[in-house]
């Protein structure tokens, strides 16, 4: 039996990935401690696991013994460490309490999840005083940056696995493999390998996990699907993979496109998709997103009799916005967009996040409609028997935060069974292969 703590265990995404594992190399798990602040997370954690995780894990002073320790702990600025040179303190951070409890209970192994972007906060110096404070506790790690698209779960969602063991190096044989940028080149990628290798077993796609008969209250209103017609027609699944978005181009709908602020003529339409498609340009300087443009900029690239008249039409509705100093810019209200984005059934999805997994569409059977939060578990991997929170606002939350379980699964069965040893150590009779 191994004993394990989940802890920042949020609907438990860790503890089933790390249960299935253990089921996979016949190991029985027993979790002796979970601990959630959050009420609303813990309410879908006990309708799961039977039990009500302990709270705010700061105030937690005595723990049981265990022998495993999950932590998908959020990852704050290490704001102290990062003014002095060494970065040698995790005081005021998050990881500071995963550190306190690996130094009083001494497990033997932990599994830490946590964003891709840990590994290069402050030019990568954050990830190294987490990694020095692990060994100055007498545990050797391994990480990997791993995609869910490569778990055949059709999410592109890219995490950092900390695997660590107390005083002797954790065996892995999977290896770091961010998978494609985006769902576009993820799918040019699998058509390839599929017209290469004649693959009888497809990876899921985003229409493997859709509901057949969804609620209709999961459709997008009359109202915003009239102004999608009026871009695309009467043949919804043009939209896709678009996204809609005011501050880019390419394969994206505008707000004024749809005339969500008010209908735009031709010459203010081409107007605003002239100035998205130049105000990133170099020449106007090196923002990312674009620069404010004067009419003296503007005019280079449209200059007709008419631009002022265009553009006061624009800022009259609320297209566009004027500075103090006279420069130009798309008012960019991206969240009024009902969907922010329409997955391609063909591909995979973007990453689900706490904030916008509810303003992810999909067109199914030619209607527009938001996906559902059971969709957005499976998009995680979550099996159907996963209760979901009742309440919607929560349950998209709740699986924009979590872990994808089929990626958890596969990083602990793949430890389990490469550390036979290991395991022997705390009395396990463990039937993997070597």
């Amino acid at each position: 039996m191994v004993r394990f703590a989940d802890v920042f265990a949020g609907i438990g995404g860790l503890r089933l990935g790390f249960e299935q594992a253990c089921f996979n190399v016949g190991i029985q798990p027993k979790c002796v401690f979970s601990s959630e602040i959050d009420r609303k997370a813990s309410e879908t954690y006990k309708m799961n696991f039977g039990e009500v995780p302990a709270g705010d894990i700061c105030t937690i002073r005595e723990f049981p013994d265990f022998d495993m320790l999950l932590a998908g702990f959020p990852c704050q600025p290490f704001s102290y460490a990062g003014k002095h040179e060494g970065f040698g303190d995790t005081r005021g951070t998050l990881f500071f309490e995963v550190e306190r409890i690996l130094r009083e209970k001494r497990p033997k192994f932990f599994l830490l999840e946590n964003v891709r972007g840990l590994v290069t906060h402050d030019h990568g110096r954050t990830f190294k005083t987490i990694l020095n404070k692990l060994q100055e506790l007498e545990y050797q790690v391994k990480h990997l940056l791993l995609n869910s698209s490569n778990f055949n779960v059709p999410q592109n969602r890219v995490r950092l696995y900390i695997i660590g063991s107390l005083g002797m190096p954790p065996k892995l044989t999977l290896t770091s493999d961010v998978g494609a940028a985006d769902s576009h080149r993820y799918k040019a990628e699998h058509a390839k390998q599929k017209l290469l290798f004649d693959r009888k077993e497809r990876r899921k796609l985003v229409r493997d996990v859709l509901e057949d008969n969804p609620d209709p209250k999961y459709n997008c209103s009359p109202k915003f699907v009239k102004m999608l017609a009026r871009v695309v027609g009467s043949d919804f699944n043009l939209l896709n993979g678009i996204r809609l978005i005011d501050y880019r181009n390419g394969n994206s709908l505008h707000s004024w496109q749809l005339g969500i602020k008010g209908e735009c003529s031709k010459d203010e339409i081409e107007f605003m998709d002239k100035l998205i498609a130049n105000r990133r340009k170099k020449i106007f300087g090196a923002n990312q997103d674009g620069k404010k443009l004067t009419l003296q900029q503007i005019r280079t690239f449209y200059d007709k009799p008419n631009t002022i008249e265009i553009m006061n039409r624009l800022l009259e509705k609320g297209y566009l916005t004027k500075t103090k100093d006279g420069r130009f810019n798309p008012t960019c209200g991206n969240m009024s967009f009902e969907i922010f984005k329409f997955l391609d059934p063909d591909s995979i999805s973007i990453t689900l996040t706490s904030s916008d997994a509810h303003k992810l569409g999909i067109v199914q059977n030619n209607i527009p409609r938001h996906i559902t939060p059971r969709e957005c578990a499976r998009l995680q991997g979550f099996p159907d028997s996963f209760i979901c929170h009742p309440d919607d606002r929560y349950a998209y939350k709740q699986f924009g935060n979590s872990v994808t379980v089929p990626v958890v699964r596969e990083v602990v069965t793949n430890f389990l069974r490469k550390n036979a040893q290991l395991l022997s150590e705390i009395g396990n009779e463990c039937c993997c292969n070597s």
